[in-house]
């Protein structure tokens, strides 16, 4: 399935303008429901923690993701398209 279209450019450019933490929080309240920004923020907090090298089983103790959810996360932070590596990477640069 090819994302990329004209619809998905212009939600990514609107994100890319967002310029506070408190923007993307009322920008992500709108356009998504509470469980879709919890969601998303578990799985980004599972890449976190494989990225460190933090086991399955410890993962779904803390994050309370299921091993197949965790499982996804890291074929697509080992295999994926790479989004997961730049967001660490940056990350890291801003620490």
């Amino acid at each position: 399935m090819d994302l990329k279209c004209e619809q998905m450019d212009t939600l990514f450019n609107v994100i890319l303008s967002l310029k506070t933490v408190d923007e993307c929080y009322a920008f992500f309240e709108d356009l998504c429901t509470v469980k879709e920004i919890r969601d998303m923020s578990q799985r980004f907090q599972a890449a976190i923690k494989l990225d460190e090298g933090i086991n399955y089983l410890q993962i779904v103790k803390e994050a309370h993701l299921s091993t197949a959810t965790i499982s996804r996360v890291s074929r697509c932070l080992n295999y994926g398209s790479g989004g997961y590596r730049i967001a660490l990477d940056r990350m890291k640069e801003g620490k």
